[in-house]
């Protein structure tokens, strides 16, 4: 007997829609484009907003980093410990990544954004909108408590989105960023309360198949 591939794996059957933007968490056949997007590049080459530098290097280490980073995530995620990664598109088309990372979700309820968006999209609000869309599901769908987020003081853009959502700064922290270099992670905090939500409402397909694999209906 045959199963649809969102049976065997429920968070391929996630979507996430706001507006003209949707998440749906990645899928093999999203790479070939999320890899030519990270060819075209993600930010000025001089500048690193990562904490581990994935996009340094030659196009085919930055290719082969991506689809590790990708099939290692999906392959590790359990109830215990899990990290959604999420295609974006906007107006249909593949944008970035938004994602969330978490550690015994099931009783701290709180996990980390992270997110990348194509060059060629930036200074478009989509950043914004993205982060924003994850974050609301999250309160809404996953029962999160706090929602965290981190960016190098140095990149006022990141830093600017997390403001727009309702991030509130919680301390700095001292972070190994490239070789030999040291750099100021400003450390965020987003609650229910303090989200800014979209005027448009979200529409999602696929959570109670996601919310049982993750274990949140048996608790």
């Amino acid at each position: 007997m045959s199963h649809a591939l969102e049976q065997l794996w429920p968070p391929f059957g996630l979507r996430i829609e706001c507006g003209s933007l949707s998440l749906s968490p990645v899928r093999d056949s999203d790479l070939p484009d999320l890899v030519a997007l990270a060819h075209e590049g993600i930010h000025d080459p001089t500048a690193m907003p990562f904490d581990f530098p994935w996009t340094a290097g030659t196009p085919d280490e930055v290719r082969l980093r991506l689809l590790q980073f990708h099939w290692g995530r999906r392959s590790a995620m359990t109830p215990a410990s899990w990290q959604l990664e999420s295609t974006v598109r906007f107006e249909g088309e593949i944008v970035g990544c938004q994602g969330i990372s978490t550690s015994d979700y099931l009783v701290t309820r709180t996990g980390e954004t992270g997110s990348w968006l194509g060059a060629k999209h930036h200074g478009r609000g989509i950043g914004t909108q993205m982060r924003q869309t994850l974050c609301t599901f999250m309160f809404d769908h996953l029962d999160a408590a706090e929602v965290t987020s981190a960016a190098f003081t140095d990149n006022p853009a990141s830093l600017a989105v997390s403001r727009k959502v309702g991030y509130r700064e919680n301390g700095l922290v001292r972070r190994r960023r490239r070789e030999g270099e040291m750099a100021l992670s400003q450390q965020l905090t987003l609650t229910a309360e303090t989200l800014n939500r979209s005027d448009q409402q979200l529409r999602v397909t696929g959570v109670p198949q996601v919310r049982e694999f993750l274990g949140l209906d048996s608790v």
